[in-house]
């Protein structure tokens, strides 16, 4: 717990920095395959120092989000099994630190009945994004879908949390601490939910 708490200090002392946007970009392409710490920290650091600049760090944030995503679904694809079909020692390291074997079969499970409600689902709400943009590549959902899935919920994410501080300021960090990811999960049971609903009267 003291050394994540050190990342996320970290983290947000590039609020601080010049760099802070580069640092908001990387950050945000390494979380989409292995880094711990969301870029929702440093995003809402940089927007609440300016403001006037907040859409411009969701939009950084988003691209390197994205980015990020094909590396991870890459790692899955390419660099997930050797030729013997082995795992390789990425894969073991990934099995071994971040996520299990049983996760992975249980998103696979999820996959072959709702391939891009599994992507924005983690994209949109605190799920760990990394699991299904890895997972994705590893069992070869489509790469399109996979893209504008990413984009679409990642993109609601930072620009919704962006646009709140750009038009309430510093006090709504307090609103977005406490009740936004119970929001974003809310909101997308309810909009899956509607789907549903609606193919069935289809």
């Amino acid at each position: 717990m003291n050394f994540v708490k050190r990342i996320y200090e970290w983290v947000l002392s590039w609020s601080e920095s010049k760099w802070g946007a580069t640092a908001l970009f990387v950050l945000a392409f390494a979380e989409s395959s292995f880094f711990p710490v969301p870029p929702d920290v440093l995003l809402i650091a940089l927007c609440i120092g300016t403001a006037a600049k907040s859409l411009r760090f969701a939009t950084v944030c988003l691209a390197g989000s994205v980015l990020g995503a094909l590396v991870g679904y890459a790692i899955g694809f390419f660099a997930w099994q050797n030729a013997a079909g082995e795992p390789t020692a990425l894969a073991q390291f990934i099995l071994a630190h971040l996520f299990t074997l049983e996760q992975f079969n249980e998103v696979k499970s999820l996959y072959d009945k709702y391939d891009f409600w599994v992507v924005f689902t983690a994209g949109f709400t605190p799920l760990p994004y990394k699991l299904i943009t890895v997972s994705g590549g590893l069992f070869h959902i489509n790469l399109p879908m996979f893209v504008v899935a990413s984009v679409v919920s990642r993109g609601l994410r930072f620009f919704l949390i962006a646009g709140l501080i750009r038009r309430y300021g510093a006090p709504i960090k307090v609103f977005i601490d406490k009740y936004f990811n119970l929001l974003a999960i809310a909101f997308t049971v309810l909009l899956i939910g509607a789907f549903v609903l609606v193919g069935k009267f289809m």
